[in-house]
């Protein structure tokens, strides 16, 4: 029986492709008014009325946005006489036996309560809100009897935007071309046997929905930049919230160094001075930087070390396999010479034994404690990142440092502390830069005409380098 017979919707093209798609993980993502929400409910409904005694769980990041926007849009569709709603335990249950489960996940301590869950079906609405830990941990809970005859699918919408824009955008959007299928091989030690785990990015866009009207467009066409291209074009590069809006990576200036933050590698003089900066981590990221310093208080990232098996996941290295890295990247990229700089404070904690620090420097590593001053630390990135009247910054970053590239234009602002970034961001390179940045503090904007004495990029005796590729 068709989709559009079982409950009182008609699926618009791009929502056909979402139902229709045998993909494992799917993100139907983009602009606001897409159609995705209406979706969401649509798929899991469908599943229900099809399958008899299955649990199909949708998650919100809190129970008032299930009840304000996903509980009215069931309402909508089904039909009294095939199931009824339960407000007491926000359950819609199916004549058949099946249950819709409407639930929250607002803080990581939330989603162990769903430890003992059969989840058939799961569903997030808006993924971005969510965490990478709780999508994986939810993602554990996904499984199905074998008499159900059914395999469990994964299905979440989102617009850009929120605590979770960097991961969520990695692993659908960098990675994944629109309506094709990438493919992650999952082996099973157990089972002595690989299956391929497929993850599909379907975008939304507000033109492909007929049921919106010209106003809604015209509303979003008047919002701020950052804000009209999120939620009207479903561009995941720039979005409402933002931590660093006036953050440039844009190709045409790599050349240059005019109105990018982003450049191409050159060979480092020596008598610049070199930094390195590094922001802890064992079960989360680590974060080493290595940063150039001029003589016209112009910095450089030159290299990163990004400790992660996964997105926010760490590498759980002790710290003398930390130190012996950090000292062989020295000697292949600087030659060996002395470089030392900041690190996050807490590192020197010797409340419970020996410190962080102490380890590094027992295995040569030296690093002084960093100004740990979050909203001071903020302000010097926007004194820093402000173009001039020629579009020169005081900050760059070599377009091989891939990982700050990522996590730092994906930062958003704390909702209750709104001049500050979100800690619940992947900030660990941020963090590891702010020390930094903190350690050579630039007390003034940039002067509306600053006269570039030495552009390294823009000089063609200057060596492009290598060498500065991630090793």
């Amino acid at each position: 029986m068709a989709i559009k017979q079982m409950i009182n919707y008609e699926p618009t093209k791009l929502q056909g492709h979402f139902h229709e798609s045998n993909a494992d993980e799917i993100l139907f993502g983009g602009a606001a008014g897409g159609g995705k929400s209406m979706a969401i409910i649509a798929d899991a409904m469908k599943k229900c009325l099809k399958h008899k005694n299955i649990a199909a769980y949708v998650f919100r990041r809190t129970y008032k946005e299930s009840e304000d926007i996903l509980v009215p849009t069931a309402h909508l569709l089904i039909p009294k006489e095939t199931g009824k709603y339960s407000a007491k335990d926000h359950n819609i249950e199916f004549n058949n036996g099946s249950s819709l489960r409407f639930r929250h996940c607002f803080k990581s301590n939330d989603m162990y309560k769903y430890q003992g869950a059969e989840i058939n079906f799961l569903y997030i609405d808006e993924l971005t809100h969510f965490t990478k830990e709780i999508y994986d941990y939810l993602k554990t809970r996904l499984r199905a009897n074998i008499n159900l005859h059914i395999e469990p699918k994964i299905r979440c919408t989102s617009n850009p935007g929120g605590i979770g824009h960097a991961w969520v955008k990695k692993r659908f959007i960098d990675l994944t071309e629109p309506f094709s299928f990438r493919e992650e091989k999952v082996y099973s030690a157990t089972l002595k046997k690989t299956k391929a785990h497929t993850i599909q990015y379907i975008p939304a866009r507000v033109t492909d929905n007929p049921h919106i009207s010209q106003d809604y467009i015209f509303e979003l066409e008047k919002k701020p930049e950052s804000m009209r291209k999120a939620l009207l074009t479903g561009d995941w590069n720039t979005f409402a919230g933002q931590a660093f809006p006036e953050w440039a990576d844009d190709i045409n200036g790599y050349s240059t160094a005019q109105f990018s933050h982003v450049i191409k590698p050159f060979e480092i003089p020596n008598d610049w001075k070199l930094f390195r900066s590094f922001d802890f981590g064992y079960s989360k990221p680590f974060s080493v930087l290595w940063w150039a310093l001029d003589f016209e208080d112009t910095i450089y990232l030159i290299h990163e070390w990004y400790g992660a098996s996964d997105v926010d996941v760490g590498l759980r290295l002790t710290l003398s396999e930390v130190a012996e890295e950090i000292k062989k990247r020295e000697i292949e990229l600087f030659s060996g010479r002395s470089i030392t700089g900041p690190a996050d404070p807490s590192i020197w904690d010797k409340s419970r034994g020996i410190s962080v620090a102490d380890q590094l420097e027992k295995s040569g590593v030296y690093f002084y404690p960093g100004d740990n001053s979050r909203l001071a630390g903020k302000m010097q990135f926007h004194y820093r990142l402000d173009f001039d009247e020629n579009g020169y910054a005081k900050f760059y970053v070599f377009n091989t440092c891939k990982e700050f590239i990522r996590t730092f234009p994906s930062l958003v602002i704390d909702k209750f502390k709104v001049e500050d970034v979100d800690t619940k961001c992947e900030d660990h390179s941020y963090d590891a830069a702010r020390y930094f940045l903190m350690s050579v503090p630039s007390k003034l904007k940039i002067k509306p005409k600053r006269r570039k004495t030495f552009n390294p990029l823009a000089d063609k005796n200057v060596k492009l380098k290598s060498e500065f590729l991630t090793l």
